[in-house]
């Protein structure tokens, strides 16, 4: 049976995707795409388009196709913005790029402020496009996505969009490589939370490219899809997985070991401070020294679920002081961490750091002795904010901002609480930082001789530069003539920059002397000074002290180390003209070589102008999605008689994913039988509403005798006629607030049937409809973190009032709040929770009972007690034998309470999580307590826990009309060990062996089909 997507029922829980801003969406077409804009961004925008359509021309070479319809591109202007967006369900972390879904195929991405990252992600993307057109068309049919790995898909797009000269995926092979954990194909496959599928995956497609062709490639992915992997790799290459493998891991043991012999080992490198190099999960990133060097701000994930910022003594590494954890903060939706490094004040007493709030970033300062916010900043007509820098005076807070796609240099004054903007073009300007004199901003930047050409779309190396904060005139320097080299830091007395660099395929650090014009090598690591992207912030140096810190690399994570400032002369060096082959991943090949090698050398191929001029609004026009797959049943006897069901399902959506319409249609029996409904929402705003209308109908019957002896049927129908309308204001991801408006008819008939005769009787209305009018207020929240089978940190709440009027006029009130404490491994549950029909009066044997009736004996409503379902009680021998004997009363009432608390061990699933490693099964082990108790107008103030009540009483069974109100109000209890399994990603399962307290049955086994709470 096909349920609607009910608009006008809120989600119980779940946190909020919130539409802070109201995007004016415009669109224009390329040759290839339909490219959907908003005006701030559009010059961002157009070079986009042009890069686009490159990106098409070499990747229709690459896979030998074209398309067959223009394919829609989404850009926003920065992260938070495209944090916000409809088209993609779901919440979008800071590590996602941009997105490629199948049912519009849409790419959806942001634009960097680096027009050469963001060419980079496009053409990623652009990738999948071409994957999802081969899987979806046509003239691919046996084609499945579900025979290809993460690790294949995603390292193909990384290999045909960056290529094989990658410092950053070289780094993540030659750490790997000196551990010996050169991973398999089948263990890329298999353990995707071990080994990275973007970075171990573009080394293995660089290899097959290299020794096959890269032509070879997109063959593979092609076969793939039919025959799966292993198969392909032997039709398509002549080898097996395994062969392949061991290739693979020797030929990258020999390109990239040699050169780690002479070079420091990571864990020999300065003085460990933060993590341990090497250790299992780290991730210590983003460190910031304090003037004096005392102390060292990071970002870490000390957990599973948080990432959170941190104060520690630089030298001991002792934590001193924590953020206020962004989960349980109200004022603040999470923390800028992959691109972004805070700033000190230059006292140390105060330190500035980047928030997501209101779906802008916000300057935060707090104080560090106390760990109080004292300031909130968002800087007006600034989406996004990047790296922070506090000026020497401490008026000032320099930083890179991005505006329409585009990264700037900003300074905002503390006092006058405003900002100057000291760049305003196309190149990049990020991580800036200040002069000791408080004259200068050093930066990382594209511009300088031989930088970006933004005719044609070729991007430069990352650069140092230098401006002049009054006059605005900028310098470059480039110490070296290869490779990347970003995040610069003045030495104490100015005369230095330290700087990283990959010039040799290693990212290190190095110091260049203004004054000498010198460059000194202060580092010379077997893996690297990196944090999680390229051109993340890992390098930090005290302002009075000279103390340096970095973050490095090793085993997927990362730690902070630390160097005196005597550590930090570094030995001098004269630049290599020669590039090196440190960053190119096996097997070697001279640069611009191969199929992807050439493209990427070749900037004017494929490049294109585009024509933004014939801009239109984007349409609100609704495509259909998908239709939910037809079911057809039939049954033949039984009480109902020959009985056919079945049903069809219809979901449309915009482009931008702003509207949604579902549209069912159902049979349950015969014509009369057949019922549908309609639902549409709107999430353009941040008022969200939904209007939906529906009509079903249930059938349930009996087969008895006439007087004379005829044999006859009795079908009865309920006609359920709903419609209703809802709204949801978030007011931020984890809190909102809910008003629905909504009215029920229930509609009744029979209809009877003497067999032996082919006339059917209908006998009309056998009761007087059923109406009630609703309208609903709630409060929701929900910061938890969930599991494999059920939530594991946080809480969620639910507080709401329902006054509902027509044929019993009542009010319903609804307390469910639940909390979550995780100390690995285990998590601590517990849960209250009230739901009450208050004016409701008593039971009155009427059908209207079953709409103030709350229970505790159902397993699948929210106040089950573990123990007490009603199908276990009436399965007890005394209960078989006389059901009229079998007391429930006790489980029923027009209120109920229940409180809960579990301790729950992940005992199978991934290795992360889990005792043991058995990702396909995901299995906790529980041990639980419930009380519950139902009433209706007893007094709840003198409880008595008696015992061997439950089925052996004789004030009647359920449904059994007024002595239900006769039952006094006793709480019932139970507590014991359950399982709850993941069956498949499908269903979560839950066997529980209950002990129970208030029934002649001491031991119950149960089996619930849902998630725990």
């Amino acid at each position: 049976m096909i349920g609607a997507v009910g608009p006008a029922s809120a989600q119980y829980f779940g946190q909020n995707k919130v539409q802070y801003e109201q995007f004016d969406f415009q669109s224009f077409e390329t040759d290839q795409f339909d490219i959907y804009f908003y005006p701030k961004e559009r010059q961002a925008v157009e070079d986009a388009a042009r890069m686009a359509e490159r990106w098409y021309d070499r990747h229709s070479r690459t896979f030998l196709r074209e398309f067959q319809e223009k394919k829609p591109l989404i850009f926003y202007a920065n992260s938070p913005d495209f944090q916000q967006t409809n088209a993609v369900r779901g919440q979008l972390g800071q590590g996602t790029g941009g997105v490629t879904e199948s049912i519009k195929e849409r790419v959806i991405m942001p634009l960097t402020g680096s027009y050469g990252e963001t060419d980079h992600v496009l053409g990623h993307e652009l990738v999948h496009s071409f994957q999802y057109d081969i899987a979806l068309r046509k003239d691919n049919e046996g084609f499945s996505l579900r025979n290809l790995p993460l690790w294949f898909i995603e390292g193909m797009a990384e290999y045909l969009s960056v290529g094989r000269q990658d410092s950053h995926t070289a780094m993540w092979m030659r750490d790997a490589a000196v551990r010996e954990d050169l991973p398999t194909i089948r263990q890329l496959t298999r353990d995707q939370q071990s080994y990275f599928p973007y970075r171990y995956g573009q080394a293995y497609m660089a290899y097959i490219g290299g020794k096959y062709g890269d032509a070879t490639v997109t063959d593979l992915y092609k076969m793939s899809g039919r025959v799966g992997l292993d198969s392909a790799f032997v039709y398509t290459l002549g080898i097996t997985a395994d062969s392949l493998s061991e290739e693979w891991k020797q030929s990258t043991r020999d390109a990239f070991l040699p050169s780690t012999e002479d070079r420091t080992p990571v864990d020999s490198v300065g003085t460990a401070v933060i993590g341990e190099p090497g250790g299992d999960n780290q991730l210590n990133i983003s460190p910031a020294v304090s003037p004096d060097g005392r102390y060292v701000s990071f970002i870490s994930r000390r957990n599973l679920f948080n990432t959170n910022l941190f104060v520690a003594d630089a030298e001991t590494g002792e934590i001193v002081q924590e953020l206020e954890g962004t989960r349980s903060n109200p004022r603040f939706d999470a923390l800028r961490f992959i691109n972004s490094a805070g700033a000190w004040s230059p006292g140390g007493r105060r330190f500035a750091f980047i928030t997501f709030a209101d779906g802008r970033n916000e300057i935060n300062t707090f104080n560090v002795q106390t760990g109080e916010i004292k300031t909130r900043t968002a800087v007006e007509d600034i989406g996004a904010i990047h790296n922070l820098a506090w000026s020497p005076d401490g008026q000032s807070i320099a930083f890179s901002g991005l505006e329409g796609g585009l990264s700037d240099l900003y300074v905002y004054d503390l006092e006058q609480k405003s900002v100057r903007q000291l760049t305003n073009d196309r190149y990049a300007a990020l991580q800036p930082t200040w002069s000791p004199d408080g004259e200068t901003l050093a930066f990382t930047t594209d511009r300088g001789p031989n930088g970006t050409n933004f005719e044609t779309l070729e991007y430069a190396e990352e650069r140092i530069g230098l401006i002049d904060v009054e006059s605005r005139e900028m310098r470059t320097l480039r110490p070296f003539f290869e490779g990347m080299q970003h995040n610069p830091q003045f030495s104490p007395d100015g005369r230095s920059i330290y700087f990283v660099a990959d010039q040799d395929g290693f990212k290190d650090v190095y110091r260049y002397d203004l004054d000498e014009e010198a460059t000194y090598r202060v580092t010379e690591l077997q893996t690297g000074v990196s944090g999680i992207t390229a051109l993340s912030p890992t390098l930090s140096v005290a302002r009075r002290s000279g103390r340096m810190m970095f973050s490095v690399f090793s085993n997927g994570g990362y730690s902070i180390v630390g160097l005196s400032p005597e550590e930090t002369k570094g030995e001098r060096m004269t630049p290599e003209e020669d590039a090196s082959t440190a960053a190119l991943l096996p097997p070697v090949q001279p640069k611009g070589e191969g199929l992807v090698g050439s493209y990427l050398e070749d900037p004017s191929t494929g490049l294109k102008d585009v024509d933004s001029t014939q801009t239109s609004k984007a349409s609100d026009r609704l495509y259909l999605d998908r239709i939910v797959p037809p079911s057809v049943g039939a049954s033949v006897g039984g009480p109902v008689g020959t009985q056919v069901a079945g049903g069809i399902g219809f979901l449309f959506s915009d482009m931008l994913g702003h509207r949604n319409l579902s549209v069912f249609v159902q049979a349950n029996g015969t014509i009369k039988d057949i019922g549908g409904g309609v639902s549409y929402s709107n999430q353009e705003n941040r008022l969200n509403y939904g209007v939906g209308l529906s009509h079903q109908s249930s059938a349930f019957g009996q087969v008895g005798r006439t007087r004379n002896g005829g044999v006859v049927q009795v079908v009865q129908r309920i006609f359920r006629t709903q419609a209703g309308v809802q709204t949801s204001y978030p007011l931020s991801q984890t809190n909102r607030l809910e008003l629905g408006l909504g009215g029920t008819r229930y509609g009744f008939s029979q209809t009877v049937r003497q067999f032996g005769q082919s006339q059917e009787i209908d006998g009309g209305t056998v009761r007087d409809p059923i109406y009630f009018g609703r309208a609903s207020l709630a409060y929701v929240g929900d910061f938890s973190s969930s599991g494999l089978t059920s939530p594991l940190q946080g809480g969620r709440y639910r507080f709401q009032v329902t006054p509902q009027f027509g044929s019993r006029n009542f009010v319903s009130v609804l307390a469910d709040y639940r909390r979550y404490f995780y100390r690995e491994p285990v998590t601590f549950a517990v849960r209250g929770l009230h739901r009450g029909n208050y004016g409701a009066g008593e039971f009155s044997g009427g059908l209207t009972d079953s709409f103030v009736r709350e229970t505790l004996g159902d397993p699948y409503q929210s106040g089950f007690v573990r123990g007490y379902s009603f199908n276990s009680i009436f399965e007890e021998p005394k209960c078989r034998q006389q059901t009229s004997a079998c007391d429930v009363g006790r489980l029923l009432g027009t209120r109920m309470a229940l409180g809960s608390a579990e301790v729950r061990l992940p005992l199978l699933g991934p290795e992360v999580l889990s005792l043991s490693t058995f990702e396909y099964l995901p299995t906790d082990l529980v041990l639980f307590a419930d009380a519950g108790v139902a009433w209706t107008s007893e007094d709840l103030t003198e409880l008595s826990f008696s015992s061997n009540t439950i089925g052996t009483g004789a004030n009647g069974r359920l449904g059994a009309g007024t002595s239900e109100s006769s039952v006094s109000a006793e709480p019932v209890t139970s507590a014991g060990v359950s399982a709850r399994v993941n069956v498949l990603g499908a269903i979560v399962m839950e066997a529980f062996y209950a002990r129970t307290f208030q029934r002649t049955k001491n031991w119950d086994f149960g089996l619930i089909l849902r998630p725990g709470w």
